[in-house]
């Protein structure tokens, strides 16, 4: 099964961290987006208690806030 992933830059210490919104409560971090989707693959493995057969798909998520 695919899962996509949020990508969120860490403004304040760097690097980047992810969510994966089919699965709440997902999330992990890295100082790369390589690094980042390798440790979502990981979580997303564990959250559902599988092997190797999860397949993540990143996706950058970008807001911007108007005042």
């Amino acid at each position: 099964m695919k899962y996509i992933v949020l990508i969120h830059e860490d403004h304040e210490s760097g690097g980047y961290w992810g969510e994966c919104p089919e699965l709440p409560g997902c999330f992990s971090q890295g100082d790369t987006i390589d690094e980042l989707m390798e440790h979502m693959k990981e979580a997303a493995r564990l959250y559902l208690n599988e092997s190797d057969s999860v397949e993540i798909e990143p996706v950058r998520e970008i807001r911007e806030l108007v005042l």
